[in-house]
């Protein structure tokens, strides 16, 4: 990767600065359609040179070689522009389609090295539109503003050069398009920063919203609320509506200021050399005056072309914050530095783990100490809120302890790098997480050159041959999003598969059958048997009976726990577990 983020990540302070940043890390290939764009404008200041003295050689009577001279220059400059513009794209469309490659990239990086907890508070769709929508703005920025930026130099320095030259008395007058640009540019910089933030803001909550409409369908359906949710995105996108037309008036009123200002120049420009000709002030002919009228028109135009582009790149700077955002979230799982795990035996110990969510009243885990030994089954019940999906994200390192440790076969985990030791573990959730694939990319995803048998063998285990078998294509056949196309029991024998074929050392099983009608709980609750069998297993249960065999079953309650033993055991004891079995029962 190029972009800065492998260095310095962008400033979102600093949105312009981190725009040259950008286009630094591709300097030479900038640098060169620099050059062949220098080259390519040549006719932009060289014609009205040549329109001048044609209209010289006119109004003299000759001569004619004169005349074919200036010709031939004007065919050749205009002949040239067509191999140094493909050049010139070449380049630096080159760079620029690059750079949104490598934002794209930064971004996807950083997205996987932020914590849970950060994924959790951003909508995905918000993130979707980072990486979407804000690098297209950057891109297009960098595509649209460019030409017109180079085109203008272009004609400044050549129109002062020649003017310089054959009438300096002029080059004053030149100047008046600076103050004028400066200050419209003044006047649209505050007010077009803030409403182009806005208007992202709204891009942002309306995405949201559209992703909160496709995940609730199910929902939205079963208690006929169509209505409901179509009037929650409709007033989404009213906002959207509304912020963007604020934009809009504000571009188009600056749009027509700046080209009515800089007509006005040209118009006077125009007279004040016809006077100056026509009194005598200044010994200019005809055809200079022509040239100098065509200069400042070019001038004009282009200090107009680059102002009405000026909401462009506000939008692209805007998006450029909206990047840093991420780039620049410090909420990253740190694994830098720390020491990589290359196989577990899955002896797992809490000692006095407590631990509190961000802007919680009260802790989720209070001083929590239990010892898993390799190859042990350990459940975890109690009501809704006790603690014990929170348990499960602090063993898999999702969320950090705010007090006590956690330790994976005696190591304690903060010193670990957690990618390493999550290669050994396997999570099979209550809602398991299917892609856009076939069943055997599904299954064997992230592992490589996977065997054939292998898969059978963990399909069987599974119990997914027979469902499998009996699709269009087999484990080819296409699951659709989230495994649209699959009951809730066959989606949860892939994602049983999928642990299988990895072979863990650690598993964990978080309400893993509670979504399921009793046939489909039976045939996943053989395939979990196969999956536990010799491996660490911490089992999150809501129905008692799944977890009557486990070796110890821990009963949490208000992030506490209140009871720790066999079935048997906790059963005699006719404490919190009895209770919860009893009412079971009912």
């Amino acid at each position: 990767m190029t972009a800065p983020p492998a260095g310095r990540p962008l400033d979102g302070d600093q949105p312009f600065r981190s725009a040259l940043r950008l286009l630094g890390t591709h300097r030479r290939r900038v640098a060169a359609a620099v050059c062949f764009m220098a080259v390519k404008e040549t006719p932009l200041w060289l014609m009205p040179v040549i329109t001048g003295r044609v209209i010289d050689v006119l109004v003299a009577g000759g001569p004619l070689r004169e005349l074919w001279l200036w010709t031939a220059l004007a065919v050749v400059a205009l002949l040239q522009n067509y191999p140094n513009m493909v050049q010139y794209t070449k380049r630096y469309m080159g760079a620029v389609r690059t750079i949104g490659v490598d934002l794209r990239n930064a971004l996807t990086d950083r997205l996987q090295n932020l914590s849970i907890g950060f994924h959790t508070r951003v909508s995905s769709a918000i993130v979707q539109t980072k990486v979407v929508r804000d690098v297209e703005n950057v891109e297009l920025m960098f595509q649209q503003i460019a030409h017109p930026l180079l085109s203008a130099l272009m004609v400044v320095v050549g129109a002062v050069v020649v003017t310089a030259v054959a009438i300096p008395q002029f080059l004053p007058f030149y100047a008046l398009t600076i103050p004028i640009a400066v200050g419209l540019r003044h006047v649209l910089g505050r007010r077009s920063r803030r409403r182009n933030e806005e208007l992202r803001r709204e891009v942002e909550r309306f995405s949201a919203r559209v992703g909160e409409m496709a995940t609730l369908m199910p929902i939205t359906r079963a208690h006929g609320l169509e209505r409901t949710a179509a009037e929650r995105v409709a007033d989404g996108a009213r906002h959207v509506r509304d912020a963007g037309f604020q934009l809009d008036l504000l571009n188009g009123r600056f749009s027509a200021l700046s080209w009515v200002s800089m007509q006005l120049l040209g118009v006077l420009c125009l007279v004040l050399a016809a006077f100056a000709s026509l009194s005598g002030a200044l010994r200019i002919t005809p055809g200079e005056v022509v040239q100098l009228s065509s200069y400042f028109t070019l001038l004009t135009g282009a200090v107009t072309n680059l102002l009405v582009l000026l909401p462009v790149g506000a939008r692209g700077l805007e998006s450029i914050r909206s990047i840093a955002e991420v780039l620049e979230e410090p909420d990253l799982e740190v694994n830098a530095g720390r020491r990589t795990v290359r196989s577990i035996s899955g002896h797992l110990r809490l000692e006095g783990v407590s631990y509190r969510y961000p802007g919680a009243d009260g802790g989720a885990l209070h001083d929590v100490t239990l010892e898993v030994r390799p190859g042990q089954t350990v459940a975890f019940v109690g009501p809704s809120g006790s603690g014990k999906s929170t348990l499960l994200n602090l063993v898999l390192g999702f969320v950090r302890p705010t007090a006590g440790r956690v330790l994976v076969d005696g190591a304690d985990a903060a010193t670990l790098d957690l990618r390493s030791v999550r290669r050994h573990v396997s999570v099979v959730p209550q809602e398991p997480v299917l892609f856009e694939g076939s069943v055997r990319e599904n299954v064997t995803y992230g592992l490589e050159d996977v065997e054939d048998e292998r898969v059978r063998r963990a399909l069987a285990d599974a119990n997914a041959t027979g469902f499998v078998d009996a699709l269009p294509q087999g484990w080819d056949t296409v699951v659709g999003e989230r495994g649209a196309r699959l009951s809730g029991g066959q989606r949860q024998r892939l994602a049983i598969a999928r642990a299988l074929i990895r072979d863990p050392r650690v598993l964990l099983l978080d309400e893993a059958t509670s979504a399921l009608d009793p046939e489909a709980e039976s045939a996943v609750q053989q395939a979990l048997t196969r999956l536990m069998r010799g491996r660490t297993t911490l089992v999150v249960a809501h129905r008692l009976a799944t977890v009557r065999a486990a070796d110890r079953i821990v009963v949490l309650d208000g992030g506490r726990v209140v009871e720790s033993g066999n079935r048997h055991e906790l059963l005699a004891a006719g404490g919190r577990y009895a209770q919860l079995e009893g009412a079971q029962r009912l």
